[in-house]
């Protein structure tokens, strides 16, 4: 889930008349989105599932191949046995935490 103030530079940089599109998945309520801001402005909401089973295998062959280097958003590599601690510090963000990867 994006925070609040990543939310708002969403549409304070659409311009007027334009698109936010937020794919992810379903994160239960949602709350700080101004939604004023965004009817001011005549944006347009597109949102929805990501389409995982649509996107998965073409992407691993390019993660594969070195076309794509997603280890940019790993932020922490923790033990397996550390991830009870781990899912603290990525749920509070704390460390700044974005993706954990979690090695046996």
């Amino acid at each position: 889930m994006a925070t609040a103030k990543a939310k708002t530079i969403n549409y304070e940089a659409c311009r007027k008349g334009g698109t936010v599109s937020i794919p992810g998945v379903y994160g239960g309520f949602v709350d700080k989105v101004p939604l004023g801001a965004a009817f001011n402005k005549g944006l347009t909401m597109k949102m929805g599932q990501t389409h995982v089973h649509r996107y998965l295998r073409p992407l691993l062959d390019r993660v594969q191949k070195g076309e794509i280097d997603p280890t940019f958003v790993i932020t922490h590599r923790m033990k397996l046995d550390e991830a009870p601690d781990t899912y603290e510090i990525f749920k509070h963000k704390k460390d700044n935490c974005i993706k954990v990867v979690l090695k046996p």
